[in-house]
């Protein structure tokens, strides 16, 4: 196997020397690529005499010097003869550079031209990593399908302690080497998905909806299409990049949804309600805005469509998960919901709590299975919930199979 190991210029870009050992000792051949900032922090001798390659540093170096025209597009050749691309350190800057596709150096021109799985290693300061571009930046990245590494808490550079240092090289290269033999388990499966809020209109400016950000109903679409399944994507409105290889449709009402998961019922194997799906709805919504007055205002709500319990009543041998977002009693919540909803799994997570839940980039839940389990998924990305769920929901159908 042949990998690109793109350097970025950050302190932590002389552990990608040890790095570039791990994936050696893997039976790699690496080819080091460094931006300009790197080589203020690291010689690129070091990389050569670890790789035993040539280490590229300028996107201009060789044809200025009067090689052969091939040599103006290197980016191109070295795309095409390698297998893995791998950024450690990932620096705001280049996250921020592959995001939205500028390429002025080597290495995020060289990204351009990748066709391959990408491995992204990110360490900054702790508030560069919590800013909102660079959250929006790994957004649009993850949403591509590329492996992102949470960066590790600790005592930073910069005096601070908190998350920004780069992952252990070994965890970075147990991750190349997962990218370069991803699980196909779910080939031959069709995954339906709902993810987001509803907005239930009251009349033709304002709603009703909540605080659901799509975040996980969609690193559950990206996981399982990694996975090989087709996934077809239910959403509401979300501020989200379109996931690749995913089949969205994208809806505003419950009843809208209904209509969505009805029309895919038949066609899939493994359907997940991840959605946050208002409860309430106006059922004759004026044609006209709702002047404000001095008068009290009240509403009448009729309940909407129990999409999940519908679902399950249909569901055959279908796999059923669904969600439960709690602020109390979870487990026994979920284990309710599960029996009136006939369900084979609920994913529950208490709702409320600063870093996870709603709009958070982690999560922590419980998993209650018809099985009787109650297996505890410690605080982790979502992306990484995301496969363990996955993980969890393929045993339990063969305890399931097993059972009948």
């Amino acid at each position: 196997m042949k990998a690109v190991l793109g350097v970025g210029g950050g302190i932590a870009a002389y552990k990608s020397a040890e790095l570039a050992r791990a994936l050696i000792e893997r039976g790699m051949r690496v080819q080091v690529v460094m931006t300009p900032a790197a080589r203020e922090f690291i010689q690129p001798l070091t990389f050569a005499a670890l790789t035993g390659q040539k280490v590229i540093t300028d996107l201009f170096a060789s044809a200025s010097a009067g090689e052969t025209l091939s040599s103006a597009v290197e980016h191109i050749a070295v795309a095409q003869d390698n297998d893995v691309l791998v950024v450690a350190p990932a620096t705001a800057d280049l996250l921020a550079r592959f995001a939205h596709g500028l390429a002025d150096d080597f290495l995020t021109t060289l990204y351009l031209a990748f066709r391959g799985p990408v491995v992204l290693a990110p360490a900054m300061n702790s508030q560069m990593w919590s800013h909102p571009a660079t959250t929006a930046n790994l957004e649009t990245l993850r949403a591509r399908g590329h492996v992102i590494l949470d960066p590790d808490d600790g005592y930073l550079a910069c005096g601070t302690i908190g998350p920004g240092r780069l992952p252990d090289p070994e965890r970075i290269a147990d991750a190349v080497s997962s990218a370069l033999a991803p699980r196909r388990d779910l080939e031959g499966e069709v995954v339906l998905i709902t993810a987001g809020p509803t907005q239930e209109p009251l009349d033709p400016v304002r709603f009703i909806s909540n605080h659901s950000s799509g975040k996980m109903g969609y690193a559950l679409a990206q996981a399982a299409a990694a996975r090989g399944a087709r996934v077809i994507l239910i959403s509401g409105p979300v501020h989200l990049p379109e996931p690749s290889g995913v089949s969205l449709i994208r809806i505003t009402t419950a009843l809208e949804m209904r209509k969505a998961v009805l029309e895919h019922l038949d066609e899939s194997t493994i359907i997940v309600k991840a959605a946050a799906v208002a409860d309430y709805h106006v059922a004759q919504v004026p044609p006209h805005k709702v002047k404000k007055t001095a008068m009290r205002l009240s509403l009448d709500l009729d309940p909407t469509p129990d999409i999940l319990a519908e679902v399950g009543q249909r569901k055959g041998d279908r796999l059923l998960i669904g969600f439960a977002a709690e602020t109390e009693n979870l487990v026994d919540e979920a284990r309710r919901k599960m029996k009136t909803k006939n369900c084979d799994m609920v994913v529950a997570n208490l709702v409320g709590h600063a870093g996870t839940g709603f709009d958070a980039d982690e999560n922590e839940a419980v998993l209650v299975l018809s099985t009787g389990e109650s297996i505890p998924l410690l605080k982790a990305s979502k992306r990484e919930i995301a496969g363990r769920i996955f993980d969890q929901a393929l045993m339990l159908r063969l305890s399931l199979h097993a059972a009948q």
